[in-house]
Protein backbone atom coordinates (compact mmCIF):
# COMPACT_ATOMS: atom_id res chain seq x y z
CA UNK A 1 0.00 0.00 0.00
CA UNK A 2 1.19 3.08 -1.17
CA UNK A 3 2.19 5.50 1.53
CA UNK A 4 -0.12 8.04 2.74
CA UNK A 5 0.17 11.82 1.56
CA UNK A 6 -1.32 15.30 2.88
CA UNK A 7 -2.32 18.76 2.21
CA UNK A 8 -2.28 21.06 5.22
CA UNK A 9 -5.07 24.00 6.08
CA UNK A 10 -4.26 26.36 8.74
CA UNK A 11 -2.23 24.03 10.32
CA UNK A 12 -4.10 20.80 10.00
CA UNK A 13 -2.58 18.02 8.42
CA UNK A 14 -5.71 16.43 6.10
CA UNK A 15 -5.22 13.26 4.06
CA UNK A 16 -4.82 14.00 0.24
CA UNK A 17 -7.34 12.52 -1.87
CA UNK A 18 -7.11 13.10 -5.71
CA UNK A 19 -9.79 14.37 -7.63
CA UNK A 20 -11.26 16.02 -4.29
CA UNK A 21 -11.32 19.98 -3.94
CA UNK A 22 -9.81 21.72 -1.40
CA UNK A 23 -13.18 22.98 -0.08
CA UNK A 24 -14.30 19.22 1.09
CA UNK A 25 -10.72 18.49 2.26
CA UNK A 26 -11.27 21.21 4.66
CA UNK A 27 -14.76 19.73 5.54
CA UNK A 28 -13.29 16.30 6.58
CA UNK A 29 -11.01 18.38 9.44
CA UNK A 30 -14.04 20.47 10.34
CA UNK A 31 -13.22 23.70 9.13
CA UNK A 32 -16.18 25.37 7.32
CA UNK A 33 -14.92 27.51 3.58
CA UNK A 34 -17.98 30.14 3.35
CA UNK A 35 -19.52 29.66 -0.35
CA UNK A 36 -22.72 30.81 -1.87
CA UNK A 37 -22.43 28.98 -5.63
CA UNK A 38 -21.04 25.44 -4.25
CA UNK A 39 -22.32 22.18 -3.66
CA UNK A 40 -21.44 19.29 -3.86
CA UNK A 41 -23.78 17.30 -6.67
CA UNK A 42 -23.61 20.47 -8.72
CA UNK A 43 -20.97 21.41 -11.32
CA UNK A 44 -18.09 23.77 -10.47
CA UNK A 45 -19.32 27.69 -11.38
CA UNK A 46 -16.94 29.31 -8.81
CA UNK A 47 -18.60 32.90 -9.14
CA UNK A 48 -18.91 34.18 -5.72
CA UNK A 49 -15.62 34.34 -4.80
CA UNK A 50 -16.54 33.66 -1.25
CA UNK A 51 -14.30 30.42 -0.73
CA UNK A 52 -11.36 32.15 -1.99
CA UNK A 53 -8.51 30.77 0.37
CA UNK A 54 -4.43 31.66 0.35
CA UNK A 55 -1.58 28.74 -1.33
CA UNK A 56 1.16 29.36 0.35
CA UNK A 57 4.34 28.70 -2.09
CA UNK A 58 6.74 26.53 0.32
CA UNK A 59 9.67 27.51 -1.62
CA UNK A 60 9.36 31.21 -1.93
CA UNK A 61 6.91 31.74 0.69
CA UNK A 62 4.96 33.63 -2.03
CA UNK A 63 1.28 33.48 -1.92
CA UNK A 64 -1.74 33.21 -4.18
CA UNK A 65 -5.32 33.37 -4.26
CA UNK A 66 -7.67 30.58 -6.05
CA UNK A 67 -11.29 29.19 -4.96
CA UNK A 68 -11.06 26.55 -3.03
CA UNK A 69 -14.69 25.12 -4.75
CA UNK A 70 -12.10 24.65 -8.08
CA UNK A 71 -9.25 23.94 -6.65
CA UNK A 72 -7.57 20.38 -6.65
CA UNK A 73 -4.28 20.65 -4.24
CA UNK A 74 -1.68 18.66 -4.84
CA UNK A 75 0.41 16.72 -1.99
CA UNK A 76 2.19 18.79 0.26
CA UNK A 77 0.18 21.98 -0.62
CA UNK A 78 -0.26 24.62 2.57
CA UNK A 79 -3.46 26.23 2.14
CA UNK A 80 -4.95 29.10 4.81
CA UNK A 81 -8.48 29.57 5.07
CA UNK A 82 -8.99 32.14 7.83
CA UNK A 83 -6.42 35.06 7.58
CA UNK A 84 -7.07 38.72 8.01
CA UNK A 85 -6.59 39.70 4.29
CA UNK A 86 -9.41 36.63 3.80
CA UNK A 87 -11.27 37.80 6.35
CA UNK A 88 -11.48 41.46 5.15
CA UNK A 89 -12.12 40.38 1.36
CA UNK A 90 -14.92 38.22 2.16
CA UNK A 91 -16.53 40.98 3.88
CA UNK A 92 -15.93 43.46 1.31
CA UNK A 93 -18.10 40.64 -0.74
CA UNK A 94 -20.55 40.82 1.57
CA UNK A 95 -20.94 44.63 2.09
CA UNK A 96 -21.00 44.77 -2.16
CA UNK A 97 -23.85 41.80 -1.83
CA UNK A 98 -25.91 43.57 0.93
CA UNK A 99 -25.76 47.19 -1.48
CA UNK A 100 -27.24 45.73 -4.06
CA UNK A 101 -29.66 43.25 -2.13
CA UNK A 102 -32.71 43.56 0.27
CA UNK A 103 -32.24 43.88 3.54
CA UNK A 104 -36.00 43.55 5.04
CA UNK A 105 -34.67 40.40 6.76
CA UNK A 106 -37.01 40.08 9.24
CA UNK A 107 -40.15 40.17 6.53
CA UNK A 108 -38.33 37.55 4.13
CA UNK A 109 -39.60 34.42 3.91
CA UNK A 110 -35.87 33.09 4.00
CA UNK A 111 -35.50 34.36 7.07
CA UNK A 112 -33.60 32.40 9.57
CA UNK A 113 -31.99 30.28 6.74
CA UNK A 114 -30.70 32.72 3.93
CA UNK A 115 -26.82 32.55 3.61
CA UNK A 116 -26.05 35.83 2.93
CA UNK A 117 -27.79 36.64 6.54
CA UNK A 118 -25.66 33.82 8.05
CA UNK A 119 -22.23 34.96 6.74
CA UNK A 120 -23.05 38.28 7.32
CA UNK A 121 -23.62 37.80 11.40
CA UNK A 122 -20.43 35.41 11.47
CA UNK A 123 -18.16 37.92 9.75
CA UNK A 124 -19.75 40.73 11.85
CA UNK A 125 -21.52 42.75 9.40
CA UNK A 126 -23.30 45.47 11.09
CA UNK A 127 -23.18 48.17 8.65
CA UNK A 128 -22.58 48.54 4.83
CA UNK A 129 -20.11 51.20 3.27
CA UNK A 130 -21.59 51.62 0.29
CA UNK A 131 -24.34 53.42 -0.85
CA UNK A 132 -27.79 50.93 -1.13
CA UNK A 133 -28.85 50.36 -4.59
CA UNK A 134 -31.24 47.18 -3.97
CA UNK A 135 -33.84 47.10 -6.82
CA UNK A 136 -37.70 47.42 -6.40
CA UNK A 137 -39.05 43.51 -5.35
CA UNK A 138 -39.92 41.69 -8.68
CA UNK A 139 -42.49 39.12 -7.69
CA UNK A 140 -43.19 36.09 -9.73
CA UNK A 141 -46.39 34.58 -8.23
CA UNK A 142 -48.01 32.87 -11.27
CA UNK A 143 -46.37 29.57 -10.07
CA UNK A 144 -48.60 27.15 -7.32
CA UNK A 145 -45.40 25.73 -6.22
CA UNK A 146 -42.86 28.49 -5.88
CA UNK A 147 -42.53 32.23 -5.53
CA UNK A 148 -39.52 34.20 -7.29
CA UNK A 149 -38.60 38.08 -5.85
CA UNK A 150 -35.47 38.67 -8.49
CA UNK A 151 -34.75 41.49 -6.44
CA UNK A 152 -33.11 39.30 -3.81
CA UNK A 153 -31.13 37.02 -6.25
CA UNK A 154 -27.08 37.40 -6.33
CA UNK A 155 -26.40 35.78 -9.62
CA UNK A 156 -25.23 32.20 -7.73
CA UNK A 157 -26.51 29.85 -10.49
CA UNK A 158 -27.31 27.11 -8.03
CA UNK A 159 -30.89 27.21 -9.44
CA UNK A 160 -29.91 26.97 -13.01
CA UNK A 161 -27.55 24.23 -12.30
CA UNK A 162 -29.74 22.15 -10.33
CA UNK A 163 -33.13 22.64 -13.41
CA UNK A 164 -30.58 21.68 -15.59
CA UNK A 165 -27.91 19.08 -14.44
CA UNK A 166 -29.87 17.64 -11.79
CA UNK A 167 -33.33 18.18 -13.13
CA UNK A 168 -33.26 18.28 -16.76
CA UNK A 169 -36.33 20.29 -16.92
CA UNK A 170 -34.66 23.46 -18.30
CA UNK A 171 -37.10 26.20 -17.34
CA UNK A 172 -34.35 28.79 -15.96
CA UNK A 173 -30.83 30.02 -17.15
CA UNK A 174 -29.50 33.84 -17.39
CA UNK A 175 -30.73 36.43 -19.32
CA UNK A 176 -29.08 39.33 -20.46
CA UNK A 177 -25.45 40.42 -19.92
CA UNK A 178 -23.08 42.77 -17.51
CA UNK A 179 -24.67 44.69 -14.88
CA UNK A 180 -27.99 43.78 -16.72
CA UNK A 181 -27.81 40.23 -15.89
CA UNK A 182 -30.68 38.04 -14.42
CA UNK A 183 -31.88 34.70 -13.39
CA UNK A 184 -35.19 33.91 -15.40
CA UNK A 185 -37.64 31.32 -16.91
CA UNK A 186 -36.09 30.49 -20.78
CA UNK A 187 -37.94 33.36 -23.05
CA UNK A 188 -38.35 35.17 -19.91
CA UNK A 189 -41.78 33.70 -19.03
CA UNK A 190 -43.48 33.84 -15.88
CA UNK A 191 -42.90 30.75 -14.12
CA UNK A 192 -46.42 29.61 -14.82
CA UNK A 193 -46.35 29.97 -18.50
CA UNK A 194 -42.62 28.02 -18.35
CA UNK A 195 -41.35 24.41 -18.75
CA UNK A 196 -41.06 24.10 -14.76
CA UNK A 197 -42.54 21.16 -13.19
CA UNK A 198 -43.33 22.63 -9.74
CA UNK A 199 -40.46 20.38 -7.96
CA UNK A 200 -38.95 23.26 -5.86
CA UNK A 201 -35.72 22.06 -5.95
CA UNK A 202 -33.96 25.30 -7.37
CA UNK A 203 -35.41 27.23 -3.89
CA UNK A 204 -33.99 23.74 -2.34
CA UNK A 205 -30.69 25.48 -3.23
CA UNK A 206 -31.32 28.83 -3.48
CA UNK A 207 -29.11 30.72 -0.64
CA UNK A 208 -31.06 34.30 -0.42
CA UNK A 209 -34.48 33.57 -0.82
CA UNK A 210 -34.78 34.64 -4.55
CA UNK A 211 -36.53 31.65 -4.50
CA UNK A 212 -39.20 30.00 -2.05
CA UNK A 213 -41.96 27.55 -1.33
CA UNK A 214 -45.35 29.56 -1.89
CA UNK A 215 -46.68 30.01 1.18
CA UNK A 216 -50.19 29.57 1.86
CA UNK A 217 -50.30 29.88 5.60
CA UNK A 218 -52.91 33.07 5.57
CA UNK A 219 -55.33 30.72 3.55
CA UNK A 220 -55.08 28.19 5.68
CA UNK A 221 -55.34 30.74 9.44
CA UNK A 222 -58.12 32.28 7.90
CA UNK A 223 -60.25 29.20 7.47
CA UNK A 224 -59.30 27.92 10.90
CA UNK A 225 -60.38 30.78 12.36
CA UNK A 226 -64.04 30.16 10.32
CA UNK A 227 -66.19 28.72 13.00
CA UNK A 228 -68.34 27.59 10.20
CA UNK A 229 -65.59 25.38 8.25
CA UNK A 230 -64.21 22.21 10.05
CA UNK A 231 -60.96 22.01 8.84
CA UNK A 232 -59.48 18.59 8.08
CA UNK A 233 -55.64 18.07 6.90
CA UNK A 234 -53.67 14.82 6.06
CA UNK A 235 -50.07 13.93 6.98
CA UNK A 236 -47.89 12.45 4.07
CA UNK A 237 -45.06 9.86 5.27
CA UNK A 238 -41.76 11.55 4.71
CA UNK A 239 -43.36 14.86 6.76
CA UNK A 240 -42.82 13.06 9.71
CA UNK A 241 -39.18 12.29 9.81
CA UNK A 242 -38.32 16.11 8.87
CA UNK A 243 -40.69 18.33 11.04
CA UNK A 244 -38.63 17.53 14.00
CA UNK A 245 -35.57 18.59 11.87
CA UNK A 246 -36.34 22.05 12.63
CA UNK A 247 -36.78 21.95 16.66
CA UNK A 248 -33.53 20.09 16.78
CA UNK A 249 -34.61 16.54 16.83
CA UNK A 250 -33.05 13.85 15.34
CA UNK A 251 -34.05 13.55 11.89
CA UNK A 252 -34.36 9.43 12.21
CA UNK A 253 -36.79 10.00 15.16
CA UNK A 254 -40.48 9.94 14.13
CA UNK A 255 -42.53 12.71 15.25
CA UNK A 256 -45.77 11.97 14.10
CA UNK A 257 -47.57 11.63 17.25
CA UNK A 258 -46.08 15.37 18.56
CA UNK A 259 -47.15 16.46 14.89
CA UNK A 260 -51.10 15.27 15.47
CA UNK A 261 -51.26 17.00 18.37
CA UNK A 262 -49.76 20.39 17.51
CA UNK A 263 -51.73 20.52 14.44
CA UNK A 264 -55.07 20.12 16.90
CA UNK A 265 -53.38 23.05 18.79
CA UNK A 266 -53.51 25.10 16.03
CA UNK A 267 -57.07 24.25 15.15
CA UNK A 268 -57.11 21.67 12.63
CA UNK A 269 -60.52 19.89 13.53
CA UNK A 270 -59.31 16.55 12.18
CA UNK A 271 -56.32 14.88 11.48
CA UNK A 272 -55.66 12.09 9.46
CA UNK A 273 -52.77 10.10 7.91
CA UNK A 274 -52.16 9.66 4.22
CA UNK A 275 -50.30 6.71 4.84
CA UNK A 276 -53.97 4.66 4.73
CA UNK A 277 -54.64 6.04 1.14
CA UNK A 278 -51.41 4.92 -0.11
CA UNK A 279 -52.30 1.29 0.81
CA UNK A 280 -55.43 1.82 -1.59
CA UNK A 281 -52.79 3.64 -3.95
CA UNK A 282 -50.52 0.08 -3.61
CA UNK A 283 -53.86 -2.39 -4.45
CA UNK A 284 -54.63 -0.48 -7.65
CA UNK A 285 -51.05 -0.05 -8.54
CA UNK A 286 -49.94 -3.41 -8.11
CA UNK A 287 -53.37 -4.96 -10.03
CA UNK A 288 -52.24 -2.54 -13.24
CA UNK A 289 -48.51 -4.08 -13.25
CA UNK A 290 -50.45 -7.35 -12.55
CA UNK A 291 -52.60 -7.31 -15.37
CA UNK A 292 -49.84 -5.83 -17.59
CA UNK A 293 -47.28 -8.54 -17.18
CA UNK A 294 -50.21 -10.67 -18.86
CA UNK A 295 -49.80 -8.79 -22.22
CA UNK A 296 -46.77 -7.96 -24.42
CA UNK A 297 -45.52 -4.49 -24.06
CA UNK A 298 -42.38 -2.87 -24.80
CA UNK A 299 -42.77 0.47 -22.35
CA UNK A 300 -42.80 -0.86 -18.81
CA UNK A 301 -45.36 0.66 -16.31
CA UNK A 302 -43.86 3.97 -14.73
CA UNK A 303 -45.66 5.23 -11.49
CA UNK A 304 -47.62 8.10 -10.64
CA UNK A 305 -47.71 9.67 -6.90
CA UNK A 306 -45.04 11.76 -8.09
CA UNK A 307 -47.02 15.40 -9.55
CA UNK A 308 -43.47 16.40 -10.70
CA UNK A 309 -42.70 13.65 -12.95
CA UNK A 310 -46.36 13.81 -14.22
CA UNK A 311 -45.80 17.49 -15.18
CA UNK A 312 -42.41 16.68 -16.37
CA UNK A 313 -43.97 13.49 -18.78
CA UNK A 314 -46.61 15.93 -19.83
CA UNK A 315 -44.38 18.83 -20.60
CA UNK A 316 -41.43 17.17 -21.93
CA UNK A 317 -41.73 13.05 -22.96
CA UNK A 318 -46.05 13.04 -23.72
CA UNK A 319 -45.11 9.88 -25.87
CA UNK A 320 -44.99 8.62 -22.22
CA UNK A 321 -48.21 9.06 -20.80
CA UNK A 322 -50.00 5.86 -21.84
CA UNK A 323 -47.12 3.80 -19.84
CA UNK A 324 -47.67 5.82 -16.53
CA UNK A 325 -49.84 4.07 -13.81
CA UNK A 326 -53.59 5.39 -14.38
CA UNK A 327 -53.90 5.29 -10.21
CA UNK A 328 -54.42 8.37 -8.26
CA UNK A 329 -51.62 9.83 -5.11
CA UNK A 330 -52.77 8.89 -2.05
CA UNK A 331 -53.18 12.64 -1.56
CA UNK A 332 -55.97 12.72 -4.05
CA UNK A 333 -57.41 9.41 -3.26
CA UNK A 334 -58.06 10.14 0.33
CA UNK A 335 -59.51 13.99 -0.61
CA UNK A 336 -62.04 11.98 -3.18
CA UNK A 337 -63.38 9.67 -0.07
CA UNK A 338 -63.70 12.84 1.98
CA UNK A 339 -65.86 13.87 -0.69
CA UNK A 340 -67.65 10.32 -1.30
CA UNK A 341 -68.30 9.90 2.51
CA UNK A 342 -70.89 12.93 2.05
CA UNK A 343 -69.26 15.06 5.13
CA UNK A 344 -70.80 18.46 5.00
CA UNK A 345 -68.46 21.63 5.65
CA UNK A 346 -65.15 20.59 5.34
CA UNK A 347 -61.96 22.22 3.97
CA UNK A 348 -60.00 19.23 2.78
CA UNK A 349 -56.18 19.96 3.17
CA UNK A 350 -53.11 18.01 3.40
CA UNK A 351 -49.28 18.47 4.73
CA UNK A 352 -47.05 17.52 2.14
CA UNK A 353 -43.12 17.32 1.85
CA UNK A 354 -43.33 18.30 -1.84
CA UNK A 355 -44.03 21.57 -3.74
CA UNK A 356 -45.53 20.33 -6.78
CA UNK A 357 -48.84 18.92 -4.59
CA UNK A 358 -49.82 22.45 -4.37
CA UNK A 359 -50.18 22.24 -8.49
CA UNK A 360 -51.43 18.46 -8.25
CA UNK A 361 -53.94 20.08 -5.54
CA UNK A 362 -55.31 22.78 -7.99
CA UNK A 363 -55.68 20.75 -11.12
CA UNK A 364 -59.10 20.39 -12.95
CA UNK A 365 -59.61 16.71 -12.68
CA UNK A 366 -59.47 16.99 -9.34
CA UNK A 367 -62.20 19.06 -9.37
CA UNK A 368 -65.98 18.87 -8.50
CA UNK A 369 -68.07 21.02 -9.49
CA UNK A 370 -66.58 24.51 -8.72
CA UNK A 371 -64.58 23.17 -5.52
CA UNK A 372 -61.43 21.20 -5.51
CA UNK A 373 -61.19 17.94 -3.60
CA UNK A 374 -57.99 19.56 -2.20
CA UNK A 375 -58.06 22.49 -1.13
CA UNK A 376 -55.30 23.89 0.15
CA UNK A 377 -51.10 21.61 0.20
CA UNK A 378 -48.99 23.13 2.98
CA UNK A 379 -45.24 21.98 2.84
CA UNK A 380 -43.49 21.08 6.03
CA UNK A 381 -41.94 24.44 6.02
CA UNK A 382 -45.33 25.88 5.79
CA UNK A 383 -46.31 23.96 9.06
CA UNK A 384 -43.51 24.33 10.69
CA UNK A 385 -43.70 28.06 10.91
CA UNK A 386 -47.42 27.54 12.03
CA UNK A 387 -46.14 25.77 14.95
CA UNK A 388 -43.58 28.31 15.98
CA UNK A 389 -46.07 31.20 15.16
CA UNK A 390 -48.74 29.35 17.70
CA UNK A 391 -46.28 29.39 20.05
CA UNK A 392 -46.21 25.66 20.85
CA UNK A 393 -42.98 23.40 22.55
CA UNK A 394 -42.74 20.88 19.63
CA UNK A 395 -40.02 19.10 21.63
CA UNK A 396 -42.30 18.24 24.63
CA UNK A 397 -45.94 18.46 23.21
CA UNK A 398 -47.44 14.97 23.90
CA UNK A 399 -48.20 12.98 21.18
CA UNK A 400 -51.69 12.03 20.40
CA UNK A 401 -53.52 9.53 17.95
CA UNK A 402 -55.10 10.32 14.73
CA UNK A 403 -58.89 10.19 13.61
CA UNK A 404 -59.73 6.09 14.16
CA UNK A 405 -61.97 6.50 11.03
CA UNK A 406 -59.73 5.10 8.19
CA UNK A 407 -56.69 5.52 10.55
CA UNK A 408 -54.99 2.09 9.82
CA UNK A 409 -52.25 2.08 7.99
CA UNK A 410 -49.00 -0.56 7.18
CA UNK A 411 -45.22 -0.11 7.20
CA UNK A 412 -45.60 -0.47 3.10
CA UNK A 413 -47.40 2.82 2.93
CA UNK A 414 -44.37 4.55 5.27
CA UNK A 415 -42.23 3.51 2.98
CA UNK A 416 -43.78 5.82 0.16
CA UNK A 417 -41.60 8.53 1.73
CA UNK A 418 -38.23 7.36 0.36
CA UNK A 419 -36.97 6.44 -3.21
CA UNK A 420 -37.67 2.78 -3.85
CA UNK A 421 -40.34 3.02 -1.39
CA UNK A 422 -43.47 2.66 -3.85
CA UNK A 423 -41.37 0.00 -5.91
CA UNK A 424 -41.28 -1.83 -2.79
CA UNK A 425 -44.83 -1.22 -1.48
CA UNK A 426 -46.26 -2.77 -4.86
CA UNK A 427 -44.03 -6.06 -4.49
CA UNK A 428 -45.06 -6.83 -1.06
CA UNK A 429 -48.69 -6.75 -2.15
CA UNK A 430 -48.05 -8.65 -5.58
CA UNK A 431 -46.40 -11.43 -3.46
CA UNK A 432 -49.37 -11.63 -1.49
CA UNK A 433 -51.49 -11.48 -4.96
CA UNK A 434 -49.69 -14.33 -6.03
CA UNK A 435 -48.82 -16.63 -2.92
CA UNK A 436 -45.90 -15.90 -2.38
CA UNK A 437 -45.80 -13.31 0.62
CA UNK A 438 -42.97 -15.04 3.08
CA UNK A 439 -41.00 -13.37 5.30
CA UNK A 440 -38.15 -14.67 3.19
CA UNK A 441 -39.62 -13.17 0.10
CA UNK A 442 -40.19 -9.99 1.57
CA UNK A 443 -36.09 -9.84 2.73
CA UNK A 444 -34.91 -10.76 -1.00
CA UNK A 445 -37.34 -7.95 -2.54
CA UNK A 446 -35.46 -5.31 0.47
CA UNK A 447 -32.56 -6.64 -0.33
CA UNK A 448 -32.69 -6.64 -4.03
CA UNK A 449 -30.55 -3.49 -4.45
CA UNK A 450 -33.91 -0.75 -4.68
CA UNK A 451 -33.57 0.34 -1.79
CA UNK A 452 -30.93 3.74 -0.83
CA UNK A 453 -30.86 6.92 -1.84
CA UNK A 454 -28.27 8.53 -4.14
CA UNK A 455 -25.24 10.71 -2.88
CA UNK A 456 -23.58 13.75 -4.73
CA UNK A 457 -19.76 13.15 -5.78
CA UNK A 458 -17.77 15.90 -5.32
CA UNK A 459 -15.16 14.70 -7.66
CA UNK A 460 -18.29 15.22 -10.31
CA UNK A 461 -20.17 17.32 -9.50
CA UNK A 462 -23.38 15.18 -9.73
CA UNK A 463 -25.57 12.67 -7.86
CA UNK A 464 -24.38 9.04 -7.80
CA UNK A 465 -26.59 5.85 -7.71
CA UNK A 466 -29.28 8.02 -9.30
CA UNK A 467 -30.81 4.78 -11.21
CA UNK A 468 -31.39 1.01 -9.16
CA UNK A 469 -32.12 -1.62 -11.20
CA UNK A 470 -32.99 -5.14 -10.40
CA UNK A 471 -34.51 -8.49 -11.17
CA UNK A 472 -36.95 -9.64 -8.95
CA UNK A 473 -38.62 -13.05 -8.51
CA UNK A 474 -42.15 -13.63 -7.82
CA UNK A 475 -42.46 -17.29 -8.44
CA UNK A 476 -42.10 -18.40 -12.23
CA UNK A 477 -42.31 -14.46 -12.81
CA UNK A 478 -39.06 -12.51 -13.23
CA UNK A 479 -39.32 -8.64 -13.15
CA UNK A 480 -36.74 -6.32 -14.65
CA UNK A 481 -37.38 -2.99 -12.24
CA UNK A 482 -35.65 0.56 -12.16
CA UNK A 483 -35.93 2.83 -9.33
CA UNK A 484 -34.74 6.38 -10.31
CA UNK A 485 -34.48 9.48 -8.21
CA UNK A 486 -34.03 12.74 -9.91
CA UNK A 487 -35.37 13.90 -13.43
CA UNK A 488 -31.72 13.78 -15.19
CA UNK A 489 -32.35 9.89 -14.27
CA UNK A 490 -35.96 9.92 -15.67
CA UNK A 491 -34.40 11.13 -19.14
CA UNK A 492 -31.91 8.76 -18.64
CA UNK A 493 -34.06 5.72 -18.34
CA UNK A 494 -36.39 6.52 -21.16
CA UNK A 495 -33.17 6.99 -22.98
CA UNK A 496 -31.96 3.56 -22.19
CA UNK A 497 -35.92 1.94 -22.89
CA UNK A 498 -36.17 3.71 -26.35
CA UNK A 499 -32.64 2.04 -26.95
CA UNK A 500 -34.43 -1.25 -26.26
CA UNK A 501 -33.43 -2.00 -22.63
CA UNK A 502 -36.44 -3.80 -21.15
CA UNK A 503 -38.25 -3.28 -17.59
CA UNK A 504 -41.42 -3.79 -16.32
CA UNK A 505 -42.00 -1.50 -14.15
CA UNK A 506 -40.54 1.80 -13.25
CA UNK A 507 -40.44 3.72 -9.73
CA UNK A 508 -39.70 7.79 -10.64
CA UNK A 509 -39.64 10.18 -7.85
CA UNK A 510 -38.75 13.93 -9.08
CA UNK A 511 -37.34 14.66 -6.02
CA UNK A 512 -33.22 13.24 -5.26
CA UNK A 513 -33.93 10.70 -2.35
CA UNK A 514 -37.65 10.65 -3.03
CA UNK A 515 -40.53 12.59 -0.59
CA UNK A 516 -37.83 13.16 1.84
CA UNK A 517 -35.62 15.47 -0.31
CA UNK A 518 -38.85 17.03 -1.51
CA UNK A 519 -38.60 20.50 -2.46
CA UNK A 520 -40.99 21.99 0.55
CA UNK A 521 -39.16 19.92 3.37
CA UNK A 522 -36.66 22.08 5.62
CA UNK A 523 -33.41 22.21 3.15
CA UNK A 524 -30.88 19.43 4.71
CA UNK A 525 -27.40 18.04 3.85
CA UNK A 526 -26.88 14.54 2.19
CA UNK A 527 -26.30 12.89 5.61
CA UNK A 528 -29.36 14.46 7.08
CA UNK A 529 -31.19 12.95 4.13
CA UNK A 530 -29.99 9.67 4.83
CA UNK A 531 -31.09 10.19 8.22
CA UNK A 532 -34.21 10.70 7.13
CA UNK A 533 -34.29 7.56 5.12
CA UNK A 534 -33.23 5.44 8.01
CA UNK A 535 -36.30 6.87 10.15
CA UNK A 536 -38.96 5.79 7.36
CA UNK A 537 -37.01 2.83 7.70
CA UNK A 538 -37.49 1.94 11.46
CA UNK A 539 -41.27 3.55 11.07
CA UNK A 540 -41.80 0.83 9.15
CA UNK A 541 -40.48 -2.08 11.05
CA UNK A 542 -42.66 -0.23 14.13
CA UNK A 543 -45.78 -1.82 12.08
CA UNK A 544 -47.34 -4.95 12.67
CA UNK A 545 -49.12 -4.55 9.57
CA UNK A 546 -46.38 -4.86 7.12
CA UNK A 547 -48.34 -5.09 3.88
CA UNK A 548 -51.59 -3.96 2.38
CA UNK A 549 -53.74 -6.78 2.09
CA UNK A 550 -53.22 -7.31 5.78
CA UNK A 551 -54.78 -3.64 6.28
CA UNK A 552 -58.88 -3.73 7.54
CA UNK A 553 -60.00 0.07 6.08
CA UNK A 554 -59.27 -1.03 2.83
CA UNK A 555 -62.10 -3.56 2.94
CA UNK A 556 -64.37 -0.46 4.14
CA UNK A 557 -63.49 1.96 1.61
CA UNK A 558 -64.35 -0.69 -1.07
CA UNK A 559 -68.04 -1.18 0.84
CA UNK A 560 -67.84 2.74 0.57
CA UNK A 561 -67.52 3.03 -3.40
CA UNK A 562 -70.11 0.55 -4.19
CA UNK A 563 -69.40 -1.41 -7.40
CA UNK A 564 -66.50 -2.36 -9.42
CA UNK A 565 -67.11 0.23 -11.60
CA UNK A 566 -67.65 3.45 -9.78
CA UNK A 567 -65.03 1.65 -7.22
CA UNK A 568 -62.29 2.09 -10.65
CA UNK A 569 -63.75 5.60 -11.60
CA UNK A 570 -63.19 6.40 -8.22
CA UNK A 571 -59.21 5.33 -7.87
CA UNK A 572 -58.12 6.34 -11.01
CA UNK A 573 -57.56 9.20 -13.09
CA UNK A 574 -56.64 10.23 -16.63
CA UNK A 575 -54.84 13.73 -17.59
CA UNK A 576 -55.89 15.88 -19.28
CA UNK A 577 -52.43 16.72 -20.48
CA UNK A 578 -49.99 19.82 -20.44
CA UNK A 579 -51.90 22.57 -18.25
CA UNK A 580 -50.79 25.65 -16.77
CA UNK A 581 -48.49 25.87 -13.46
Amino acid sequence: MADKQFITIDGVAVEFEKGLNVLEHAKRVGIDIPAFCYSPELSIYGACRMCIVEIVDQRSGRVSLDSSCSLLPKPGMVIRTNTEKLRMYRRNILELLLANHCRDCTACENSQRCKLQAFADRYGITGVRYPQHSPAPVLDTSSAAITKDTAKCIDCGCCIRMCNEIQHVGAIDFAHRGSEMVVACVGEKNIGDSVCVGCGQCAAVCPTGALVVRNDTKKVWKLIDDKNIKVSVQIAPAVRVAVGNAFGIPPEENTFGRLVAALRRIGFDEVYDTNTAADMTIIQEAAELLARLKTKHDWPLFTSCCPAWIQYVEKHHPEVMPNVSTTKSPMQLYAGTYKKDGTPGFARGAIMPCTAKKFEGKRGEFKSGDKQDIEFVLSTQEVVRMIREAGIDYKNIEPEAIEGKWGNTTGAAVIFGVSGGVMEAALRYALYVLKLDTPENYLAVAESGIRGIPRPDPKAGALVDGIKTADIKLGDITLKVAVVSGLANADAIIERIKGGEHFDFVEVMACPGGCIGGGGQPPASWDVKAERMKGIYLADKEYALKSVEQNPVMGEWHKLMGGEHAEHEHWHIHYAGHGKH
